[in-house]
């Protein structure tokens, strides 16, 4: 065979290797087709196209590798099986810098499907060399490494806490500092997946510098950006009141309230979340929101939000309220509580009804004024309706329940109290019952009121163990009036009325 003809051969050899692997890389970007190439055993071809002398069949084998792991976890189980893993690890090491960005995504897409999958990459040693990887110059590398990383961070602290052994945190900080948008999301998005573990891995990241480079972001255009952004400052409030107040003192507000408005659903949902997870550490960090205007923008937001989006505003109010009368207080006056009983009504999901009904029972129960507030807003029947309802989940029921007792005991605004009579259980009527044998010793209009809307023949008609509190306070309410009128309102009085009168004989 002449030099010609062998060079012919190689030559065929290269562009079928060639036709193959691009054709997989192709074939394996749509779902439809994943199933079969599993079948065909395609993994088992990739892996020495991998190891081939020429570049760009082994980013291409990369890349078809890439696609299928990313698509289910028994794709990227069959990648760790196939001992493909230490390859890639070494190539990273190697190769240039569009290998290395195949190779990363791999390892990217093994990672996310479990913490087993993202540990059998750490085990591989992986990490370093992803480290290494975002000290490159090209953008993209970067990239590629901050994503595989943050994959790999995102299940467990475990995981999270062996990326940050390996060095990744101060560059993923240098990373937000880049000037490629698409570099400073995938980094402050890993910042975030680092820090939401626990506040020691917070720390670690805040000890780098982050806060001042991430509040530096909050007003950029870019929505994806700041989706990001904000989701990294509230991993990192969540944790304790020290590193909720280093956030603060990046002076974030009251810029962010403006993000409350963003066209972007996700900027407005991560912007609340961090707002709540800052307010319900300390009263002086709600108050710090209330005096920024915060909470009358929050209320705003939930206005003009529904579903999921709505539930960290709604969570906030209640932490703000639960702190003290005050900042109660201050949830009312800005019409918080409107806006909770709306969303009480409105929202479908019980979870979030469950959030609303929390959020009242800690305006409500502070004092008879908070107590009014919130029932003068036909709340305590709504709330009745959540405990009832026989669909509802354990703990929409359980928040009812509770908000209901915590208003209860502080309202004394009876015309809100007396639909409650009529509907409520035994174990939420002693609470409605005590409220009026509170008020009507002392109030004799309120004990008019009391006769004329038919609340004392209601009284007349509740069966109580004898002995039990709710005994005592019919009592009390019934010592509030004439034994006759007592009399009238029982249950039997007038059939006792009509058979005296049958009894009765007419004088001569």
């Amino acid at each position: 065979m002449s030099q010609r003809q062998v060079l012919q051969v190689f030559e065929q050899y290269q562009k079928a290797r060639t036709q193959f692997v691009q054709t997989v890389a192709e074939l394996s970007s749509r779902p439809q087709n994943i199933e079969t190439l599993q079948n065909a055993g395609v993994m088992s071809l990739l892996r020495p196209l991998l190891l081939d002398i020429v570049p760009t069949i082994q980013q291409t084998a990369a890349l078809a590798l890439g696609r299928l792991a990313n698509y289910n976890d028994d794709l990227a189980e069959a990648v760790v099986k196939g001992d493909i893993l230490p390859q890639l690890v070494y190539s990273l090491a190697e190769q240039n810098r569009f290998y290395k960005k195949a190779a990363a995504f791999v390892l990217r897409a093994v990672a996310k499907h479990s913490p087993q999958l993202a540990q059998s990459v750490v085990d591989c040693g992986a990490l370093d060399a992803l480290v290494i990887c975002l000290e490159e110059f090209d953008p993209g590398v970067k990239e590629a490494a901050a994503w595989a990383l943050g994959y790999i961070a995102r299940h467990n602290a475990e995981l999270a806490q062996a990326v940050v052994d390996a060095g990744a945190v101060p560059l993923l900080v240098l990373c937000i500092q880049e000037p490629e948008l698409s570099l400073k999301r995938i980094a402050a998005s890993a910042l975030s997946d680092i820090c939401k573990h626990s506040p020691e891995l917070a720390q670690t990241v805040v000890d780098a510098g982050a806060i001042a480079h991430l509040a530096q972001m909050i007003l950029n255009p870019d929505a994806k950006l700041k989706r990001q952004v904000f989701s990294a400052l509230s991993q990192i409030s969540k944790h304790s009141v020290d590193l909720a107040e280093m956030v603060v003192e990046a002076e974030i507000f009251p810029a962010v309230l403006t993000c409350l408005k963003d066209f972007d659903e996700y900027v407005k949902k991560n912007v609340a979340t961090l707002i709540r997870e800052i307010a319900k550490h300390t009263p002086e960090l709600s108050q710090l929101i209330v005096n920024a205007g915060g909470v009358a923008a929050v209320i705003d937001y939930i206005g003009e939000s529904k579903g999921n989006v709505r539930l960290p505003g709604i969570m906030m109010l209640g932490y703000v309220a639960a702190h003290s009368e005050n900042l109660a207080m201050a949830v009312i006056v800005s019409k918080g509580v409107v806006q909770l009983a709306i969303a009480l009504s409105e929202e479908p999901e019980d979870h979030i009804q469950a959030a609303a009904a929390w959020a009242l029972g800690q305006i409500g129960r502070h004092t008879p004024e908070h107590a009014k507030a919130v029932a003068v807003a036909n709340v305590l029947p709504k709330l009745l309706q959540c405990y009832l309802r026989a669909d509802a989940s354990e703990d929409l029921q359980t928040k009812s329940k509770k908000a209901l007792k915590n208003i209860l005991q502080k309202c004394v605004h009876l015309p809100a109290l007396e639909p409650l009579l009529h509907d409520a259980p035994p174990n939420v009527l002693k609470h409605v019952v005590g409220q009026f044998s509170k008020v009507l010793p002392h109030d004799s209009k309120a004990r008019r009121v009391f006769v004329t809307s038919g609340g004392l023949k209601k009284i007349q008609e509740i069966k109580a163990e004898p002995g039990s509190a709710l005994a005592e306070y019919i009592n009390t309410i019934n010592n509030c009036y004439p034994e006759e009128i007592v009399k009238y309102y029982s249950p039997g009085y007038s059939d006792a009325l009509l058979e005296r009168v049958d009894q009765y004989l007419p004088k001569a």
